[in-house]
């Protein structure tokens, strides 16, 4: 289970620069406009072989007319609630503003492991800026720059000993873990209630740590699995949250502790930008997926093609992953709440499936052959067998071939869909690999 690190300070210090540096992606706009980042960024970081999860907030700003900037600081507020750490910005070429001080002054009340961070050290010149920020009360300020990478090694390896090591042991029996996700209001909590309103007796409770998912053991109707909840995990009483991005902090845990997620989407609203970051967050996470548009009955329009509209505009949205299934429900009035769980177990058994290596290759060999891999520069490349690698999380094939350098991603695709048609494998995602012979 990954542990989640927020990254917060006032406008402008690096926090997206750091972002992208940690999680070696991309992803976070960087501009010198204060302000540029107003949505959140979520990513993986692995170092020394741990791995764990990072968030980009916008920047803290306090007493300010913007409306996006009040925004922005109810985010950093609901970070600092749901981390397991915050790496703490300054800038060490602007120096010490009375906005770090502000933001200080939260972060030592809020009794989270903090690191202080003085980006932009480019040159040796600006290392003796640093002792100014000691006046914070948050330790030894870490001198690194996000732009060059300067620092960042030794920034990890004091992050990763901060980090917690444990493991929750009383999950770790091989049951199958579901977790319920989507927005706020879409109905988690109704179809929570819906699967184990009945025949409590038989339901229990475990608590996983302090800052994690509530696991709920479910074993009746011939069902047998973890229930990981979203809804209601903590209560806060003392932070107006932003709902967006506060439902985002609870679902990476309960993705993060799931081997299936029931995505939950309003049929009333449609598929919305917040159902596609918790999409994306399902994905980046490799969980297997099944999409349930709740609150079926308050829609007038029941029929096959109002059905079949509703799916392709939600699996338009998810391309290029489409091959996952959607159940139309009402956790009020449990119109095919067991066939929710039905859907959710035969896509678990998905996740899990194996094939023979001599069956693979009777199937898939004749396929590449009919259609080979286009020839680059004048070679030709001969994909010779298949196999699947055992005991990996998600199905993983790997095929093999003389160039393997040589097959680009639309190929690899190709092979991918071949799967899918031949075995069933919906709702998981797989991996595709093209090695050496």
């Amino acid at each position: 289970m990954a542990n989640l690190v927020a990254i917060v300070g006032r406008p402008n210090v690096g926090k997206s620069t750091l972002f992208n540096r940690l999680t070696n992606t991309r992803h976070a706009i960087v501009s010198d406009e204060a302000g540029t980042t107003r949505d959140r960024q979520y990513g993986k970081c692995e170092w020394n072989g741990r791995e764990f999860s990072v968030v980009d907030t916008g920047g803290w700003v306090v007493n300010s007319d913007d409306i996006f900037e009040e925004e922005i600081r109810k985010q950093v507020l609901v970070a600092t609630e749901e981390a397991d750490l915050v790496l703490f910005l300054v800038d060490i070429q602007n120096g010490l503003t009375d906005l770090d001080v502000d933001v200080a002054n939260i972060l030592r009340r809020s009794k989270l492991p903090v690191v202080l961070v003085a980006n932009k050290a480019d040159d040796g010149k600006h290392l003796y800026d640093q002792y100014e920020f000691y006046r914070l009360g948050l330790g030894d300020p870490y001198c690194v720059s996000a732009a060059t990478g300067s620092g960042t090694g030794d920034l990890l390896d004091l992050v990763v000993s901060k980090l917690s090591t444990d493991e929750i042991d009383d999950v770790a029996d091989g049951t199958p873990r579901f977790a319920v996700v989507g927005r706020p209001n879409a109905g988690k909590s109704s179809i929570i209630n819906a699967f184990i309103g009945e025949d409590r007796n038989i339901v229990t409770d475990i608590a996983g740590t302090t800052r994690d998912s509530i696991y709920t053991k479910y074993d009746k109707f011939g069902f047998d699995f973890y229930l990981v909840d979203t809804a209601g995990i903590r209560r806060k009483n003392k932070v107006s949250e932003d709902l967006e991005f506060y439902s985002v902090m609870r679902s990476i845990r309960a993705i993060e502790n799931s081997d299936v997620c029931i995505l939950m989407i309003d049929a009333t609203r449609g598929i919305e930008a917040q159902d596609m970051n918790i999409f994306q967050l399902i994905q980046k996470n490799n969980k297997s997926l099944v999409v349930v548009v709740n609150k079926w009955d308050l829609v007038e329009d029941k029929s096959q093609i109002a059905v079949k509209t509703f799916e392709n505009a939600i699996r338009q949205r998810m391309a290029p992953f489409t091959d996952f299934p959607i159940v139309f429900a009402s956790a009020l009035t449990k119109q095919r709440i067991f066939k929710v769980l039905e859907t959710a177990k035969q896509v678990y058994l998905n996740r899990t499936i194996k094939i023979g290596t001599s069956k693979l290759n009777e199937v898939m060999l004749p396929l590449i052959e009919a259609t080979p891999p286009p020839s680059i520069k004048g070679k030709y490349i001969k994909i010779k067998y298949v196999s699947q690698v055992p005991n990996t999380q998600i199905p993983t094939f790997v095929f093999y071939a003389n160039l393997p350098q040589y097959v680009k991603e639309p190929y690899k695709r190709f092979l991918e869909n071949k799967l899918r048609d031949n075995w069933t494998l919906t709702g998981t995602p797989i991996n595709v690999f093209v090695r050496q012979k």
